[in-house]
């Protein structure tokens, strides 16, 4: 691999812990239309962007009927619940590493909302660390598809990059989009999983990862 000069950042489960906040909100939100999902189906379906994610969890057609009013339900659920986030340990080291010491161009790309990710980015001062914050409105398909993080490079320029994620839609966008993705087990998945979607490696604390940059640029 050509040594990269980028690094696309996930954002919801790998710099800050929401993935089970956004699993109860979902849960509520589908219940408002009588369609009750199981906790453990939706957690699996969370890295997705609410356009893949209501469709995989409920079906074409409660898609068809209800899709719409279902993310703007998800929104209102997650609300009460965005004051109770919390970056993850290492999450701003993590993009300073990256872009201060190892001279990367870092890009934060989420399938989120726009204002919750703007949220989570004053958390960890996201903002001065990275050169810029793609979300789920810079593209017309979300994760898994491929175009965020392709996106994401090409808004910087950038000719070679990597992906760090923590669920296997991450890693299947990134491998799709011809990235290598490093997984960190922060959002609940599996390495079994993760390795099945095609993670480079899989690490238990974004920590943990910060001490093999070395390696990850070595490719």
């Amino acid at each position: 691999m050509t040594t990269p000069d980028t690094a696309v950042i996930d954002v919801d489960g790998t710099l800050v812990d929401t993935n089970y906040h956004h699993t109860i909100a979902w849960s509520r939100a589908l219940r408002r239309f009588d369609r009750a999902v199981p906790l453990w189906r939706l957690h699996r379906a969370v890295g997705m962007g609410g356009d893949q994610l209501v469709p995989a969890v409920a079906g074409d057609r409660f898609e068809a009927e209800h899709g719409d009013d279902a993310r703007a339900a998800w929104k209102e659920e997650f609300e009460p619940l965005l004051p109770e986030v919390r970056p993850l340990a290492g999450a701003r080291e993590l993009l300073t590493d990256l872009s201060e010491g190892f001279g990367l161009t870092v890009v934060l790309a989420s399938s989120g909302a726009p204002e919750h990710v703007e949220a989570y980015l004053e958390l960890f001062d996201g903002r001065s660390l990275a050169r810029e914050c793609l979300t789920g409105d810079d593209v017309t398909r979300t994760k898994p598809d491929r175009e965020l993080f392709r996106v994401a490079v090409r808004r910087v320029a950038g000719s070679a990059a990597f992906v760090v994620g923590d669920s296997v839609w991450d890693v299947r966008a990134a491998v799709a989009a011809g990235y290598p993705a490093y997984a960190v087990r922060t959002g609940g998945f599996g390495d079994d999983e993760l390795r099945e979607a095609g993670a480079r490696e899989i690490h238990s604390s974004l920590d943990e990862l910060r001490q093999v940059i070395p390696r990850v640029l070595r490719g």
